[in-house]
């Protein structure tokens, strides 16, 4: 049995949330024919949905707070902060993700919309049932948490030291491997993932991507529900952090899409974060470290980083208009 706060009332509000939420991202922000969000609307739904994610917690805090009493209700809300604000510093990464196989395989803005509602959906199936299962198998074998905290930190160290990858997206193995088990055409067929030819059914490279955009995600992910593992392995607090920064992954892209060149030192800043988390986990037994701290250091890091990034623009912007 999974150790949860989550009761029924709150699980039942929870989903409610998200259906309303889904609606709303795909009627309004989704419609079929739209172009792509411009830089102030795409600001504006990130402001919609993180301040969603604050409401929602406030409402959290005060349901534990009448029913369980002060120190639970601050010590769980304390918990979705902290695994909200790791899961949308490291959404960011996989936005930019995004971009590059946008870019790469030369996908329209307005051929982007259904990549993005498919990849978003895609995502909060997958990691729902990561995330449950993970929270099982934790509840059944606890030495997993040390295997966790091993892995973010070999993780976060390879991100440090890792360099640009040349090579070009076509001529990665699975990439190479796709093309080669899927029957597809040369261009684009507008919005459509298959088309049929003389009989014959066809992939379109939209597909690929999509299948990309998904791995993808399944890739981040397995660092990311790991890092809120550490934090808490309370399936309801995992899943609704987890899920609340997702929803707003589309607004995101579109509010990254033109400046994601601006963040060259914010792989430094998660890696960072991912080794920070992975100490914790290794050292839980000899000392724990309150939930308080460790969204305070991970919300300094990013604003740490922050700072730094916003220097080296400066000066490079400096150094080229100084250049001939």
């Amino acid at each position: 049995m999974l150790n949860t706060v989550g009761t029924p009332w709150l699980w039942a509000s929870f989903a409610a949330i998200i259906v309303v939420m889904l609606a709303v991202d795909l009627l309004l922000q989704g419609r079929k024919g739209a172009q792509t969000m411009t830089l102030k609307q795409a600001a504006c739904w990130s402001l919609v949905w993180v301040s969603l994610a604050l409401l929602f917690n406030a409402g959290f805090w005060y349901y534990l707070n009448a029913t369980a009493g002060r120190a639970v209700a601050d010590t769980q809300a304390l918990a979705f902060l902290t695994g909200y604000l790791i899961e949308k510093a490291l959404a960011v990464d996989n936005v930019f993700v995004w971009l590059m196989l946008f870019s790469y395989f030369a996908i329209p803005a307005h051929l982007q919309r259904r990549v993005l509602i498919l990849g978003v959906l895609g995502a909060i199936v997958l990691r729902t049932i990561m995330i449950f299962a993970g929270s099982w198998l934790i509840s059944q074998f606890s030495w997993l948490l040390y295997l966790f905290g091993a892995f973010l930190l070999f993780t976060g160290i390879k991100m440090a030291l890792a360099k640009e990858d040349g090579a070009a997206i076509g001529d990665k193995p699975l990439v190479k491997w796709l093309r080669s088990h899927l029957r597809m055409t040369d261009n684009l067929e507008g919005e459509r993932f298959f088309v049929r030819r003389n009989g014959v059914l066809f992939a379109t490279p939209l597909l690929l991507v999509l299948i990309l955009v998904e791995l993808s995600d399944v890739i981040f992910a397995v660092d990311s529900i790991p890092a809120i593992f550490a934090v808490t392995t309370d399936p309801f607090i995992v899943l609704t952090s987890n899920l609340f920064a997702i929803m707003g992954l589309r607004a995101m892209y579109f509010l990254l899409a033109n400046v994601a060149e601006r963040f060259s030192m914010l792989k430094y800043g998660l890696s960072v974060i991912l080794v920070f988390i992975g100490i914790k986990m290794l050292i839980v037994d000899f000392y724990h470290i309150p939930i308080a701290i460790s969204l305070g250091v991970v919300a300094g890091i990013l604003l740490l980083t922050l700072l730094i990034n916003a220097w080296v623009n400066h000066r490079n912007d400096v150094k080229s208009r100084n250049t001939p």
